[in-house]
């Protein structure tokens, strides 16, 4: 009577669905990981673009926009209301104002 290994087999037949959910599994965390950069470097580079037009504003005359809806107007800056929210908070007409840009919830 001879005695067959039935190990390697099974063993071989249960790795390859493991390997292959452990590469999924990979491949979607490092997805979402892209995913999740990309919207703070747009929330990032809308922020920078309010800044900037804040200091063009009072390099060109002389205090800083008293609200963001005078940037939008004057100085082209956009803002996607559907996707962020600006906060946008005046001190002094002197003083750069405190700009905060806070992506909305899908």
């Amino acid at each position: 009577m001879r005695r067959t290994r039935r190990w390697p087999a099974m063993v071989a037949g249960l790795l390859a669905p493991v390997v292959l959910a452990a590469g999924m599994l990979v491949f979607f965390t490092a997805l979402n990981h892209l995913e999740s950069g990309r919207q703070a470097e747009g929330r990032d580079r809308l922020e920078q673009s309010l800044r900037q037009a804040s200091a063009a504003c009072y390099a060109a005359e002389g205090i800083y926009p008293p609200d963001l809806a005078y940037l939008e107007e004057h100085y082209g800056v956009q803002v996607d209301d559907k996707r962020y929210t600006v906060d946008y908070r005046v001190f002094a007409s002197n003083l750069m104002p405190d700009i905060t840009v806070l992506e909305n919830e899908k």
